[in-house]
């Protein structure tokens, strides 16, 4: 891959529900897509920082990092983008509460039992999947049957 490399961070941030357990996601206007919270870091940021930061703009849901998962890279139409991930709880906010932007329109919480029906990347869900192996029981971990999934593009 050739071209600049573009950094970025985000997570993962699962609660109890009472049948199970539920993960945030946000739809993004212009991509019209859901997927996981996540975003650029700012100049001298750490990516641990910038995820926290990112969940909290894109979602208003103020967050603690939990276990660091397994960061990805894939192509963007510039290059390369990197990013790194971690399993969060929510501490405080409501993304219902949050307004529309021009970049995320909807945040909300989701059954991770329904979640495999809106994202629209395969590896958001294979980190749905990861996040719950890591810090809950899996139980209730969405199944990856990729073929469910509307979308399947890298350009994220």
């Amino acid at each position: 891959m050739s071209g600049s490399v573009t950094l970025a961070a985000g997570g993962v941030v699962l609660r109890p529900y009472p049948s199970g357990r539920e993960v945030l996601i946000v739809h993004r206007v212009k991509h019209q897509d859901w997927s996981l919270p996540k975003g650029k870091l700012d100049p001298g940021e750490s990516p641990a920082d910038a995820a926290l930061r990112e969940v909290e703009e894109e979602t208003g849901v103020r967050a603690e990092l939990g276990p660091a998962l397994e960061p990805m890279s894939y192509p963007i139409p510039s290059g390369t983008k990197h990013v790194w991930w971690w399993a969060m709880t929510p501490v405080t906010g409501d993304p219902a509460q949050r307004p529309a932007d021009g970049e995320v329109d909807q945040a909300r919480f989701v059954p991770v039992t329904e979640v495999a029906d809106l994202l629209t990347y395969p590896a958001d869900l294979a980190l749905v999947q990861q996040a719950l192996a890591t810090t809950f029981d899996t139980s209730d971990a969405p199944r990856a049957d990729l073929r469910r999934h509307r979308g399947g593009g890298s350009d994220r």
